[in-house]
């Protein structure tokens, strides 16, 4: 079919190009989300004053809204490269050597742990050293408004014939991250349709994936608050040190993390051994740091001074938060649990590991039909994988614009 155009074979996608092009794919919505979240508590004000000062847009962006976000494009970064760093099923199916996968491999294939421990070292290391580098870039900068006023609401701008470029962009990652994968994957399950294939079975790994992912959303950003507020509110060594700490266990390979949990189960807590809670307690050990970025610039970004006006009207700090702190984080919260829902519904070596026994989630099942080049199989969970996604995203935003 491609012979006309002087094309017989397309190139490989195995190797160091497919993994890196999947894998920007899969983490791009880290950054995307983060930073959003930022933009909408930017105050439209500041940039008004900027461009009656004789500042130009581009002035405007470079000099008000860039040092404004750049915590969140900082964290942002840090998860995006943090997932490169720690995932497993991407590079595995496509054939590009890892540390994740070598560790697997020395697990799976050797009584000896030893080589799979040092390899676990190399990667915290590598992980600390990102954690340092997004320290440095994003600073602790005060990006909040000066007054305790209320910020009134954004309108949208008009980027005149620079609109057509930026929808060729969008439209372009769309179908790359979106597109191609929907059109891939229907093709299979069309095949498997005509071939007699059924889907009497996807009911049961759907509901069990929504109430794992769920679950560790709503355990995880309940365990960021308390870390996303000493980090924000109260700066000092200690929260820095546990500000850091929290994403360990982002930055651990989840074959290891679960295979720690596994251990610590078997050995010390056997009654929740292979349950449910214990696998929710296993994706929020994985993915806390996704709430905690998000919270945390979301309360930077918040002014002290309305929550100390709350105070000094005689209500104790819990009533303060509560009533007056949790209300303005609700984007930065909804998008916490949409990235830790996002990210524990897909999650697989956690999965694998820590499922209670009879429990087949979307990640599993995905997982064994195409290890076993079952392609077809794959394609009806898959998609339901992306539809579930979808409309988590769609609710968020829907969300969103009402509380603008």
């Amino acid at each position: 079919m491609l012979a006309p155009f002087g094309v017989e074979r397309l190139p490989p996608i195995y190797g160091f190009g497919g993994a890196v092009l999947a894998l920007t794919l899969s983490s791009y919505p880290y950054v995307l989300l983060s930073v959003r979240a930022a933009l909408q508590r930017c105050d439209p004000a500041v940039e008004d004053a900027a461009r009656s000062m004789g500042d130009t847009p581009w002035q405007v962006l470079w000099r008000i809204l860039i040092p404004q976000v750049r915590p969140a494009i900082a964290i942002g970064a840090l998860l995006a490269a943090l997932y490169s760093l720690s995932d497993f099923g991407a590079v595995s199916l496509l054939q590009f050597e890892t540390f994740t996968r070598s560790i697997y491999v020395q697990y799976r294939g050797s009584f000896d742990r030893s080589g799979a421990a040092l390899l676990s070292l190399v990667l915290i290391g590598l992980t600390l050293g990102l954690i340092g580098l997004e320290q440095m870039i994003s600073g602790r900068p005060s990006l909040s408004r000066t007054t305790c006023a209320v910020a009134r609401p954004r309108r949208l701008a008009d980027i005149g014939l620079w609109r057509w470029p930026a929808a060729g962009y969008a439209a372009v990652v769309t179908m790359l991250g979106v597109g191609m994968p929907v059109i891939a994957l229907g093709y299979w399950l069309i095949r498997g349709l005509l071939n007699g294939q059924t889907l009497d079975t996807l009911w049961r790994p759907v509901m069990n994936s929504l109430i794992a992912a769920g679950g560790a959303a709503g355990v995880t950003v309940l365990a960021a608050l308390p870390l996303a507020v000493l980090a924000a509110r109260f700066p000092s060594r200690l929260s820095r040190m546990l500000d850091a700490a929290a994403y360990t266990g982002y930055t651990l390979p989840g074959i290891v993390v679960a295979l720690a949990l596994v251990f610590f189960g078997a050995n010390y807590v056997p009654w929740l051994y292979q349950t449910l809670p214990m696998l929710m307690f296993g994706l929020a050990v994985r993915f806390l740091p996704q709430a905690v970025g998000s919270l945390r610039t979301t309360l930077q970004q918040i002014n002290p001074r309305v929550e100390e006006a709350a105070r000094s009207l005689g209500r104790k700090p819990l009533t303060v938060f509560a009533g007056v702190t949790l209300p303005l984080m609700l984007p930065g919260v909804f998008s916490a649990a949409a990235l830790v829902f996002l990210t524990s519904i897909k999650e697989l070596p956690t999965t694998l590991l820590l499922s209670p026994t009879g429990f087949p989630t979307l990640a599993t099942v995905i997982w064994s039909a195409t290890t076993e080049a079952m392609f077809t199989q794959a394609a009806a969970p898959a998609l339901v994988l992306l539809a579930i996604s979808a409309t988590a995203m769609t609710v968020m935003l829907m969300h969103e614009r009402v509380d603008h």
